[in-house]
């Protein structure tokens, strides 16, 4: 979104104020700076799947395990499961056309090419958006999209609304600001691609530009999970009955459907994913969430869907893991439950104070 933001800058007219059909046309180095960003998204979305050497994506299975291991599916996502092996794999070969093809074609010089580019794109992000919660990312892509439709292509729709005479020609020069400021966009994010994709990591004289997130490297899914572990987090008051907090947006609960947020990003919910896939040394912030929950800290539990603990906070609290899986028809036909699990675990030491059981005169 950063990036987005800093280079469609250098896009948008400089004089917000005057009439659209008083500024004259962007700088066509502006345009291939968006261009240049969209290429690079969705390129490298390929890219790192192929370079992984990942199995399910070199057999073309991922599709297989995706709609029930991404961070936060979707109810959709329940019904794409269910589709036959040959057809997830036919969903795969159409995504890495898209995602190879498409950036390929908006860079030829005819209409239809970027058209073609954009309408393959968008249908690619709607479909993702469809299955699975991804926050902004899926908009953010589509808008990127509109840099690759020219005027005549909305003309007919903008007619009468909107004044639509073409825009006073720009004297381009490659030396002015609005050409060199883009050009440079180009030249230090393709320096961070070129090294990301084929090297071994970025140069360090392109260090100091990195904490402000504005040119970046992309690729999603370079090895897909084949299995889903969740972390539940419980609580006791007695060392025996312990009590399971639910979380807004992730699954727990088997006979709840997977929720939609987009274009929302819940990222607590989107965290315990990643947590469930590692250690839980390795994620700190766990550790202190399940503090914070032991202390019953307000702000804290009010990120939580349910609080089994409204009189009070536990004396004891404890993180266990579970292995999901979606359910299949008939499973759900007879239990209602839009989930299955099995393989419980304890995931982190249990946090608080030590319960002494009651004595025979208590």
């Amino acid at each position: 979104l950063l990036e987005v933001s800093f280079t469609a800058f250098f896009f948008v007219p400089l004089r917000l104020w005057d009439r659209p059909s008083g500024h004259p046309a962007p700088h066509p180095i502006a345009r291939w700076a968006l261009w240049w960003l969209l290429f690079r998204l969705v390129f490298r979305s390929a890219w790192v799947k192929l370079a992984s050497g990942d199995a399910a994506w070199a057999d073309l299975s991922a599709l297989s395990y995706h709609y029930w291991t991404q961070p936060l599916p979707t109810a959709l996502a329940w019904y794409a499961n269910l589709l036959p092996d040959w057809f997830q794999t036919f969903s795969c070969v159409l995504m890495f056309a898209v995602e190879l093809g498409a950036p390929i074609l908006l860079w030829l010089p005819w209409a239809w090419a970027r058209r073609t580019a954009a309408a393959a794109i968008v249908g690619l992000m709607i479909l993702i958006g469809l299955t699975g919660n991804y926050g902004f990312f899926n908009l953010c892509t589509i808008a990127l999209c509109i840099a690759l439709l020219d005027d005549r292509l909305l003309e007919r729709f903008a007619r009468g609304r909107f004044d639509v005479r073409p825009p006073p020609d720009r004297k381009s020069r490659w030396n002015d600001w609005p050409g060199v400021a883009p050009a440079l966009v180009i030249v230090l994010s393709g320096a961070i691609f070129l090294s990301g994709t084929f090297g071994r990591g970025a140069p360090r004289w392109l260090g100091p530009i990195y904490p402000f997130s504005t040119f970046n490297n992309y690729g999603l899914f370079a090895v897909m999970t084949t299995e889903r572990p969740e972390i539940e987090i419980e609580g006791t008051v007695d060392g025996e009955i312990w009590k399971p907090y639910r979380f807004r947006y992730k699954p727990g609960p088997l006979d709840r459907a997977p929720v939609w947020n987009s274009p929302h990003q819940p990222r607590l919910d989107w965290q315990m994913w990643f947590a469930a896939l590692g250690d839980y040394r390795r994620n700190v912030w766990l550790g202190n969430l399940m503090r914070r929950l032991l202390q019953g800290e307000p702000t804290v539990v009010r990120l939580l869907d349910e609080n089994p603990f409204e009189r009070g906070p536990p004396k004891q609290i404890r993180a266990v893991i579970y292995r999901y899986e979606l359910t299949d028809r008939d499973e759900r036909k007879a239990t209602g439950n839009w989930w299955k699990r099995g393989d419980r675990a304890l995931y982190a030491p249990i946090l608080g104070v030590e319960i002494k059981p009651p004595s025979i005169a208590e």
